[in-house]
């Protein structure tokens, strides 16, 4: 094969007919031959070529059906979702600004109350 694109439709249908008519003369031949060794009473010998006229139909019309190759033999692939990327604000990891007005970095998950909110501190503001 020169190149790793994929066969044409056309080709790819002629394929499967190409191969549906040979199961199909398989399973004709199959039929004679258990005719003829019924007629020559073979016994159990005529089973054997009449499962196979039976059974062949089956398989001829399935890989006939089947539809075309698939494009990847990697096998499976695992599951990766689009997720959307978290935002993290330039310079830091907390846009809240200190009481010098720039944000100091926090890191994840520590929460220090800001003192300049009424109530941060855990303390209830005072009623004048």
């Amino acid at each position: 094969m020169v190149t790793e694109a994929r066969p044409s439709k056309l080709d790819d249908i002629a394929y499967r007919q190409r191969r549906y008519l040979i199961m199909m003369g398989i399973r004709a031949l199959c039929f004679i031959v258990a005719i003829v060794l019924f007629v020559n009473h073979a016994g159990w010998l005529t089973a054997i070529p009449a499962v196979g006229a039976i059974a062949i139909p089956y398989f001829a019309v399935v890989f006939a059906n089947g539809g075309r190759e698939p494009t990847s033999t990697r096998g499976f692939r695992p599951y990766e979702p689009n997720l959307p990327v978290p935002y993290v604000p330039p310079g830091g990891t907390s846009s809240r600004p200190s009481a010098g007005g720039a944000a100091t970095p926090q890191p994840l998950g520590e929460h220090r109350p800001d003192p300049t909110t009424p109530g941060a501190s855990g303390v209830p503001p005072h009623n004048a």
